[in-house]
This record gives C-alpha cells, structure tokens and sequence, in this order.
C-alpha cells in the first residue's frame, strides 16, 4: 500500500462538488496566526464522507451489486450511510450495544442497516468479518487503505489553499487515517497528531513498531479505534510525525472553549487539537500560523451538555 500527493490531488477531483468545502476560521483567543479547520461543518458533521466517496468510486459493478460494508464509532458510519445513499448502494454498518445513540440513530436515518451485536470497540472488528463472510459485502475501511486517506488528505489540500504560508497543523488522531492523509498532502508543513490518553492506537503501534489493539476508552468516542491502521502507521513512522496526548480534563476544557468562545458546536474527538494547543502538549514556535482540524461535531446532546456543565 502506497500514497503521495498526487492520489490525494485525484482525491479531490473524484469528490469533486458533492461534499462541501469546509470554512477555516481565525480564533483571536487562541493566537494571532491560529485557524480552525471546521469539519464539523461536513457532510455528515465529519470528514469521514471525504474517504468513503473515494473508495465507492474506485467500486466495480460486481462489488457495488454485493452491498458495502463497515465498522465504526459512529462517524464513518454516518458517512457510509449517506454516501451509499448517493451512490444507489445498500450498506451495512457493525457498531456496539454502548455507541453513541445519537451516532446510530443517524446512520439509520440515512438509510442504512445497523448491527449491535459486538459488545465494544475491541469486538467490533470480528463481528465484522463474521458479517462479511455470511454476505459477501464489500469493506470500506474506516481509517485504513490509499484511497481513504487520499480522501481525508483533501483536508491538507484545502487548508493548504485557504491559509496562507501554514506552519502546523494540529489534527485528532483515532485509527490515523486523518493524520497521514493531511500529512501526505502536505509536504514541508509540520503535521501534529493528537490522541486521548485513555485512548492510544497510534501511540501504541509506533511503540510496537506495528498495528496491535488497545482498549480505547475516551470522551472522545471518536477517536476510540481498538487498533491504528497500517498504511497509517507507515507513514506516520516515514515522515516521524509527533503524537502527542491529552487528558480526558484538556478535551472537555477545549470542547467548552470552542462552544463558548468560538460557537463551533463540535464533539469532544473534534476538540483533541485545540486541546493538545491550549494544554502546551503540542509545540508551537512564535510566530508560526496554526491550523487545527475540528474534526466533528456528532455529539450526543446529553454528552455535550454535561461537559458544558463542568468549570
């Protein structure tokens, strides 16, 4: 498996203007030279849509007839739904009995089937491939594979073109599809992943020197993939990128700020860069221009109005 910029500039191109461009705002309570990439503003209120219309396009009719496939937290579940939807495909989602509400509710709304047999994140995986082979379904990975990434790269390429002489760019990091996907499309631009402590994949794979699972357990759900993707991994390790982590207390600090401060109505996972850029965890020289990606904002009402409660 292999990716450059030029698979995330025919990314682009096969999107093309079926999903949104996605605004970036300056923030003055974080820094002078500080943006926010807002795709909780996305199709679906993620990014995730970006890899999936990727990887349908790539479909044959034989694989396109059998059904799409996936398992998710919810965010690529939602993105699947809905990009099947538009490409006249019936979709299976696998998610947990304990997801996020909300989440699942969503998916089903854009007309997907939903299965809630596994009992976690660290299940859903195996109940997955037990589906496949019962249906023959064609998978769509989640954070995995050149053509996802190449999709979520397109994130790279825009705020490349929105914001002028990018320094960093701060990005969630759950399975590492995002990361190395903006990484790849950015060539010379420093590249900061940021995971929950309580939910290490990517962390752990660069210890191990490969993919291994982790029991993730965030707030921030979604980011609370049970293992990091291995084309993400290679490239996370080819062009040394810095993870950094953060505390359940600095996601929820960052998720208020932005809902207080920025009126982006973003989910805890959304809120991991601004968190890794507020707690001084991610490493920004004077002077430098900012980016962090606000990666979502599917968040369950109740979930958001008791981080909101806490000071």
């Amino acid at each position: 498996m292999t990716l450059d910029i030029g698979g995330v500039v025919a990314a682009q191109a096969t999107i093309g203007s079926r999903l949104h461009r996605t605004p970036v705002f300056s923030s003055a309570t974080l820094g002078d030279r500080v943006f926010l990439k807002a795709e909780l503003f996305q199709r679906t209120g993620s990014f995730k849509p970006r890899g999936v219309l990727n990887s349908l396009a790539a479909l044959t009719a034989e694989e396109r007839g059998r059904g799409v496939i996936a398992a998710s937290a919810g965010n690529h579940a939602q993105a699947l739904a809905y990009c099947a939807a538009l490409e006249g495909l019936d979709a299976l989602l696998v998610m947990w009995k304990t997801a996020s509400a909300a989440k699942i509710a969503a998916t089903r709304g854009y007309g997907a089937r939903v299965d809630l047999e596994a009992d976690g994140p660290g299940e859903v995986f195996a109940r997955l491939e037990e589906l496949r082979a019962q249906t023959g379904r064609t998978f769509i990975h989640p954070f995995d594979g050149p053509r996802t990434l190449a999709g979520q790269g397109t994130v790279g390429l825009e705020i490349a073109e929105d914001v002028a002489d990018v320094d960093v760019v701060v990005v969630p990091v759950g399975g590492g599809g995002l990361v190395a996907g903006i990484a790849t499309a950015l060539p010379g631009v420093k590249v900061v992943g940021v995971e929950p402590v309580t939910s290490q994949a990517m962390t752990a794979a660069l210890a191990a020197g490969r993919s291994v699972p982790v029991d993730a357990r965030s707030v921030a759900d979604g980011l609370n993939a049970p293992f990091a993707g291995d084309l993400p991994l290679q490239i996370v390790q080819d062009l040394g990128l810095e993870i950094v982590l953060v505390e359940e207390s600095e996601i929820e600090a960052a998720t208020r700020l932005l809902y207080g401060r920025a009126k982006l109505a973003c989910e805890p996972a959304g809120a991991t860069a601004v968190a890794a850029l507020m707690s001084g965890k991610a490493q920004i020289n004077k002077g430098e221009t900012v980016v962090c990606v606000v990666s979502g904002g599917n968040v369950a009402a109740r979930t958001a109005a008791a981080i909101l409660a806490r000071q």
